[in-house]
């Protein structure tokens, strides 16, 4: 988990940042794909489910099923703080947003992650953090007034209710990413990632079962949640993990800077989605209150 300082990235490091991006960029495509024929419900927990049955049999294959012992329950928090209900959030908000908008959004779990680090764990914030942390919120107020509309849409689902699950989702990240701060320190990556997704199954498998849909979803429906279980989530947890053990968290959690622009490809090349001037202005309003509050960019500069 993380490390005392942050480690000189490899060439190796780079590569998995970049592909790690690139995945999670395109899962609020096959979100969008996804959730309107399974549901939100039903989506969370075929993405749970898939990278569970893809990461348990490979966490005892390697021999890293101890850590349960220990760091059972941190790890079965983070799976319902991180995975079970972000991922139902996010499902929801993919019925009316956009996939740079989510994107966009998701950038703010860093923002999050800073203020739960203030308050539960006492982490220090200079002025500048701050500046940060009210510059991000800035972006984030101007993004969601023109989408603070309350009357639903196709789906049931209002724009507002739709940015607010998107934003909710991201405050969970910014919290789940504190648990594991605090509590699985030295627990294997693999374990962690294994035993989350199997929390968030168990978590998720009755609440499924209720709202499963009536209508059994297309093959581009079950295509894109299939991506989203094995690629997005299985591949991806084993990436971001690998990155944090190596790197440490902040370095790891520059992810989110990359992600929008991915998204931004890949909604653009398989949907058509233009990203508004308004779009790619609060997006970079957000970006760089996150690398403030984050303390990835400092003052002076080096």
């Amino acid at each position: 988990m993380p490390l005392p300082h942050e480690a000189r990235m490899t060439r190796r490091d780079i590569a998995d940042l970049l592909l790690l991006a690139a995945i999670w960029g395109a899962s609020f495509l096959f979100m969008r794909l996804g959730a309107a024929e399974f549901g939100p419900v039903a989506l969370a927990f075929v993405r749970v489910a898939g990278a569970a049955a893809l990461l348990v049999p490979l966490m005892l294959l390697r021999g890293a099923g101890g850590a349960w012992r220990t760091h059972g329950v941190p790890i079965a928090g983070v799976g319902i703080v991180n995975s079970a209900f972000p991922f139902l959030l996010y499902a929801v908000s993919a019925l009316v947003l956009s996939t740079a908008l989510m994107s966009v959004f998701n950038a703010t779990a860093s923002i999050w992650g800073a203020l739960f680090a203030w308050l539960w764990l006492k982490e220090r914030l200079t002025p500048l953090r701050w500046l940060g942390l009210a510059i991000g919120l800035a972006g984030v107020v101007g993004l969601s007034w023109g989408k603070a509309d309350f009357r639903p849409g196709e789906h049931g689902v209002s724009a507002a209710v739709g940015v607010a699950a998107c934003l909710g989702a991201t405050l969970l990240y910014g919290l789940g990413g504190n648990v594991s701060r605090r509590w699985l320190q030295g627990a294997t990556p693999l374990a962690v990632a294994a035993g989350s997704q199997a929390a968030a199954t168990l978590a998720l498998a009755v609440p499924a079962a209720v709202w499963w849909p009536a209508i059994n979803p297309g093959a581009t429906a079950w295509a894109a949640a299939i991506a989203l279980s094995v690629l997005c989530t299985g591949l991806a947890y084993i990436l971001f993990f690998r990155l944090i053990a190596r790197t440490g968290t902040t370095t790891a959690m520059s992810v989110t800077f990359l992600i929008p622009a991915f998204a931004l490809l890949w909604g653009f090349v398989a949907l058509g989605e233009v990203p508004t001037g308004t779009m790619l202005v609060g997006c970079a309003v957000i970006l760089l209150g996150t690398a403030l509050a984050t303390g990835l960019l400092r003052w002076p500069l080096r």
